[in-house]
């Protein structure tokens, strides 16, 4: 079985934050590779903020070069609006794989809003990568709370020894100090310049 983490998001833009829990996602998961999913618009957020998706794939695709890290519009292409619905279609199109959801502890405090977020749970293992300033937040959430008995603390057992589902952990990594938000709010468009990359 090859592991593959799904990260999902706007990238709205793609910046170095995103780059670092990525490689730090492969290594201590031993990640076969990594996929982004960029979003045509995530369901709950304003869409006034959002550059048009083209510009938002491609700077994803301008800044991660890495031979195991794949940035992928399939969402745009099926017409996968939740995330439930992108894990149904991998699973059910990609044999021979192990999915791991991948996402950042701000998104773990409002996971119980997301469409079958139960279902997440009870369909791959969870990895919450540690961010600031949410981790009090997200891990007395209401995700987090009704599955606190189901968290382990490691997080390359949860992939490797194929612990039963539901199962999740919460990964502390170095926290990274860019946010798309900040990045938007600095440089208005060019933060989708690919000669920002080394900015970003």
């Amino acid at each position: 079985m090859r592991r593959i983490g799904l990260l999902g998001g706007s990238f709205n833009p793609a910046h170095a934050g995103h780059v670092h829990i990525t490689l730090e996602a492969l290594k201590r998961l031993q990640l076969d590779e990594v996929w982004w999913l960029v979003s045509p618009q995530n369901p709950l957020k304003s869409k006034n903020d959002l550059a048009a998706y083209s510009k938002r794939l491609e700077s994803a695709k301008a800044l991660i070069d890495h031979p195991r890290v794949k940035v992928l519009d399939i969402e745009q292409r099926e017409g996968l609006y939740y995330s439930i619905d992108t894990i149904r279609f991998l699973q059910k199109r990609s044999r021979g794989m192990q999915f791991v959801w991948i996402m950042g502890a701000d998104n773990l405090e409002h996971f119980h809003r997301w469409r079958a977020w139960r279902e997440i749970f009870a369909r791959l293992p969870i990895v919450v990568i540690d961010r600031a300033p949410y981790a009090f937040a997200a891990l007395h959430g209401l995700a987090a709370l009704r599955y606190r008995h189901k968290r382990v603390t490691n997080s390359r057992a949860l992939v490797s020894q194929g612990k039963p589902l539901p199962t999740w952990a919460y990964m502390s990594v170095p926290r990274h100090p860019l946010s798309a938000t900040y990045l938007r709010k600095t440089l208005g468009a060019a933060a989708f310049s690919v000669h920002n990359k080394a900015i970003q």
